[in-house]
């Protein structure tokens, strides 16, 4: 599955870069064409002459190489690269990452890298867990890095707990299988909504809602995983999607959006819309900052545009449209009813009432209901892994037809 794949392994300082040596002689003996950038602190851990002889290619720590100052062009070696497999990943390199720092050539090569990342995270046991790199791991994993859980066991510095570099084998096995999933949606367009939309009472203040995007970036990345072209519009949120499959643009209003997917929407064979689209806005936007001049402020609102209805009343033969329901009573009537009247092949439902379902969670807890009610319930996952599931049934819908 990673036979022919160009793959650059980023090394960075930790003790764990020993074991690199043998993920580069698996990434070679798979098949692909591997380079190695070390970090100047991995040279103290491992030598270059290791990896160039188990590469076959030299290996990059400096910005220039000789004594004449060649330069190590990170640009063209980013834009070279089919993935990008940092390993072991430091506290200090995931930070870098993390906040833009580029002060060595591994960085510079990850902020050129046009690629999918895959991080593989080794370090002390105290230092995982510190609020500090827990915070760099979800910023990374925001972004649509992929992060390769350490392992449990004996650290280096004698502790006992999570820590340790995943082994070659399975970081081997995370690459692999991003590559080695079936293109079954390739020559395919597809539309992805995601995140709120913004309704402005004032310059300042907005109705609005606490979705943050994740559950739609997620099937994004999937369908575009399938050989899908997306285009994903989202309202307002922190995520970033670097796909080559894959379209951003960013919208603020519920009308936004609206005149943002309708341009798109003819063209697409598939149109998922999981955006959490504030239902009303206020008659009439302040011009000036709202002042607080008595206990009672009396806003009249009126409906936004219903964009799955527009939408799917212009469905036509051969599109696949899929809605979302987020509920808090009587889950499935409502989920149906929506399924009926905005022209829906099918509803992904989710519950607040489910712990870890719903808004700002890294997890989420589905039903996916057909227009005749057939109803499939699915289990507590990471939101990646209810996009496949998601992407799993638009896939069997098309070879159904």
């Amino acid at each position: 599955m990673i036979s022919g794949k160009k793959v650059i392994v980023a090394v960075s300082g930790s003790i764990a870069a020993y074991k690199v040596a043998v993920l580069v002689r698996l990434l070679v003996k798979a098949g692909a064409s591997v380079r190695v950038v070390m970090t100047p602190a991995a040279r103290d851990f491992i030598t270059p002459l290791t990896f160039s002889t188990l590469s076959k290619n030299p290996v990059l720590s400096d910005f220039t190489s000789d004594n004449e100052g060649r330069w190590n062009n990170h640009v063209e070696l980013g834009l070279w690269a089919d993935a990008l497999v940092i390993a072991p990943a430091s506290a200090n390199t995931i930070a870098k990452m993390a906040h833009g720092v580029c002060d060595n050539l591994l960085l510079a090569v990850y902020l050129s890298a046009r690629c999918p990342v895959f991080f593989a995270p080794a370090m002390d046991l105290d230092m995982l867990q510190h609020a500090a790199t827990q915070t760099n791991i979800h910023t990374l994993t925001a972004r649509g890095h992929y992060h390769i859980n350490t392992n449990h066991g004996e650290l280096a510095s004698g502790l006992v707990g999570d820590g340790r570099m995943a082994e070659p084998e399975e970081i081997l096995a995370s690459v692999s299988n991003y590559f080695g999933q079936p293109k079954t949606l390739a020559g395919k367009n597809a539309l992805v909504t995601a995140g709120p939309t913004y309704e402005a009472l004032d310059p300042v203040r907005f109705i609005g809602n606490h979705s943050s995007g994740k559950m739609g970036f997620a099937i994004a990345e999937e369908l575009a995983h399938r050989g899908a072209s997306v285009h994903l519009i989202t309202g307002p949120t922190h995520l970033q999607l670097v796909h080559a499959n894959v379209h951003v643009s960013r919208v603020m209003s519920a009308e936004d959006m609206y005149n943002a997917s309708s341009k798109v929407f003819a063209q697409s064979d598939i149109a998922v819309l999981s955006a959490a689209v504030a239902d009303y806005k206020p008659v009439a936007k302040a011009v000036q900052k709202i002042k607080k001049t008595s206990e009672r402020l009396m806003v009249e609102l009126t409906e936004t545009v219903d964009i799955a209805a527009l939408l799917g009343k212009q469905k036509h033969h051969g599109q696949i449209v899929v809605g979302f329901a987020l509920e808090t009573e009587n889950e499935k009537a409502n989920a149906l009813k929506k399924i009926n009247s905005k022209n829906f092949d099918f509803i992904v439902l989710n519950s607040l009432n489910d712990a870890g379902a719903g808004f700002r969670h890294d997890t989420n807890k589905i039903s996916i209901i057909s227009k005749t009610g057939d109803e499939k319930k699915y289990s507590l996952k990471s939101k990646k892994e209810v996009a496949k599931d998601i992407v799993d049934v638009i896939v069997k819908e098309f070879h159904h037809d």
